[in-house]
């Protein structure tokens, strides 16, 4: 009986390890899965996760900073092989990663970076790209003067870099002016009542750049709902919902910037397993971003 004993042991000493009898283990915080961009994304480190013979303990913080650092304590409790994680508060998650970290668990960042902390590798949008294309098209949608709003979500990094790639391209436009920049975390209420106040406060607004579909489509509700009209807005992440709006040409909703998230998830695992065979990864992987409007969804249909 002594040996069944022994192999008991060893097997849960192979799960405790982040491993399973074949296979190894990575935990996963998403931000949310209620944002179809999220959902693209955890396809993608399915699909490849299935490719490399890892599995995933995938869960989802959202946007609940606290629940996310939970999360991240459980997967280094578990000792699992690596951590994925795309932070709720890029500056919040760290002490989570750092005990990640003090516990020998390598942590990769996806889609949104994480500030001082120490991750083997961030696969992500150009955000800065993605943000300065959303300006360009803007500012000459305007011909190079008008007033111009951001949706913000000033807590996320990737968000700092879409605004600072915006403000960038707005620079070159001294006939444009940035308003205001108001806070809709990311969600479609609090970006719709953003744009409420946006619009009592600038009768005169002409534009709005939207950090993300879920933003954008909340300021289209308030602009619709408060019959303005010649309001520009510009969106990011090329959702589904928003490129039928896009493709009608009767919405504000004018151009988003195309995101691939199904390819951040594949080049994450890759990302992983490549680290977890000694393999040297890059510190930063960026993924190409383009803008999609009515015609070049046309074009491509």
């Amino acid at each position: 009986m002594a040996w069944r004993w022994l192999v008991g042991f060893l097997v849960l000493c192979m799960v405790g390890c982040g491993q399973t009898a074949e296979r190894t283990v990575v935990g996963v915080s998403l931000l949310t899965r209620q944002d179809s961009f999220y959902r693209d994304l955890e396809k993608g480190l399915r699909d490849e996760a299935a490719k490399r013979g890892l599995d995933l303990r995938v869960d989802a913080g959202e946007f609940d900073l606290a629940r996310q650092q939970s999360q991240l304590e459980n997967y280094t409790v578990q000792k699992v092989a690596a951590i994925v994680v795309c932070p709720a508060d890029s500056q919040g998650i760290s002490p989570a990663i750092a005990r990640a970290n003090a516990a020998g668990i390598p942590v990769f960042t996806a889609d949104i970076r994480a500030n001082d902390s120490q991750v083997v590798a961030h696969i992500a949008s150009d955000n800065v790209a993605g943000g300065r294309l959303a300006g360009e098209y803007i500012a000459k949608k305007l011909s190079g003067k008008g007033q111009v709003a951001v949706i913000d979500q000033p807590t996320i990094q990737s968000v700092i870099e879409r605004v600072q790639g915006f403000e960038s391209a707005l620079s070159k436009y001294p006939n444009i002016n940035l308003v205001a920049r108001l806070n809709g975390d990311g969600v479609r209420d609090r970006a719709l009542k953003a744009t409420e106040d946006l619009l009592q406060s600038r009768p005169n607004l002409d534009a709005i750049f939207a950090i993300n579909d879920e933003s954008a489509l909340g300021a289209v509700a308030a602009i619709e709902a408060a019959g303005r009209k010649g309001i520009i807005v510009v969106g990011y992440d090329a959702s589904e919902e928003a490129r039928t709006l896009i493709s009608k040409g009767t919405s504000p909703l004018t151009a988003d910037v195309a995101q691939d998230p199904y390819q951040i998830g594949k080049q994450t695992i890759d990302t992983i397993a490549r680290h977890l065979a000694k393999d040297s990864v890059p510190a930063v992987i960026p993924v190409q971003v383009q803008m999609v409007d009515k015609a070049s969804l046309k074009a491509a249909s």
